[in-house]
């Protein structure tokens, strides 16, 4: 889930980013979104999954609307899948946008190539193979939205790459993290919250996590998205990419990850080294939040001034919670159409 923990835990560094607030941005016209009814719940589906070699990994993904078209990569969270955006993907691709949604390393049909590479969760690799999957698909620079894992990931790209990175839509705001920042103590009601990380560094949790995956997951949508009475039926579409047989290993490496009770590829330790001072992002954003967001995450004004360049902050009322793309569909695809024209 949202990396609450890495956000609050930088109020440390200084009283500047804890103290600000939307009104001294400018933003409060813009704290309150319209009220959305939440989306009914969508039969749609993709019409196929395209497979590419990438990286580390050979990526399953969505590639819909004209291949000239501008370039959107939207992002998926923990437990869920691409068919958080099967309803905003439309709308984007109706006004001419080129929509690519992967899956994550661990998700649906995407798979490692080769039994060797490390079952690595840290927040560098996925960025790294997002980066990858623009390159074998000869995409120069595009537009990252997403939330959760995928909006980490897109934050990572923003902040290490912002020659590749259009424009910014970041639900929950600023999520880089570092193991240094994540071994402050939090408050007990915030350790609470993330009790589901504090199963997954026993090994009790990863036999339990593998045991029962699909009611885990659904127990985590029910409790991540209080308000939101989805069906059996849309939340079975998406389980299915929780058979991917390294699911279990990259979340849990995830989580263990973070904590630092596991260990990350030397490889990616510069990257780490970087994400670990937590660069400010320039490029145009939007930052997003539901208003019954049920998961750990941060105050806007608790990070609002990581974004350096043109940015809006966006609460969508109406009972929204963690899987905000899927839940207000077009109040995402909205920020995703304007993000560039602030």
């Amino acid at each position: 889930m949202s990396d609450t923990v890495n956000v609050r835990r930088r109020r440390l560094l200084g009283t500047t980013l804890a103290g600000l607030s939307l009104l001294e941005l400018g933003l409060g016209d813009l704290a309150h979104a319209a009220q959305p009814k939440h989306a009914a719940a969508s039969n749609a589906s993709f019409d196929s999954i395209q497979q590419i070699d990438a990286g580390v990994l050979n990526i399953g993904y969505v590639d819909a609307g004209p291949k000239d078209g501008p370039v959107v990569f939207l992002l998926h969270g923990w437990p869920y899948d691409i068919y958080s955006f099967v309803d905003v993907a439309p709308i984007l691709t109706a006004h001419g946008y080129r929509v690519i949604i992967p899956y994550l390393r661990g998700y649906g049909t995407t798979r490692f190539l080769s039994a060797d590479t490390p079952r690595n969760g840290q927040q560098a690799v996925v960025a790294v193979d997002i980066i990858a999957l623009m390159d074998a698909l000869k995409i120069d620079q595009a537009v990252f939205a997403g939330y959760d894992w995928g909006g980490r990931t897109c934050d990572v790209i923003a902040a290490l790459w912002p020659e590749r990175c259009k424009a910014l839509v970041s639900v929950s705001g600023y999520l880089i993290g570092s193991q240094e920042a994540n071994r402050k103590p939090l408050p007990p009601k915030a350790e609470l919250a993330w009790w589901y990380q504090f199963y997954f560094t026993t090994e009790r949790g990863q036999a339990g996590y593998a045991a029962n995956t699909h009611d885990f997951n659904k127990l985590i949508w029910q409790l991540a998205s209080p308000k939101w009475h989805f069906s059996d039926a849309t939340y079975d579409r998406s389980a299915k990419a929780f058979d991917n047989p390294d699911h279990v290993a990259i979340v849990i490496h995830n989580y263990r990850w973070r904590l630092g009770l596991a260990q990350g590829e030397a490889k990616y330790d510069d990257l780490e080294k970087r994400l670990a001072a937590f660069p400010t992002i320039s490029v145009p954003t939007i930052t997003m939040e539901g208003d019954a967001n049920g998961a750990p995450h941060p105050e806007p004004s608790a990070y609002a001034k990581k974004f350096t360049g043109k940015y809006q902050h966006r609460t969508i009322s109406g009972g929204i919670g963690h899987n905000l793309p899927q839940e207000a569909p077009k109040a995402f695809a909205d920020a995703v159409l304007q993000v560039q024209h602030l």
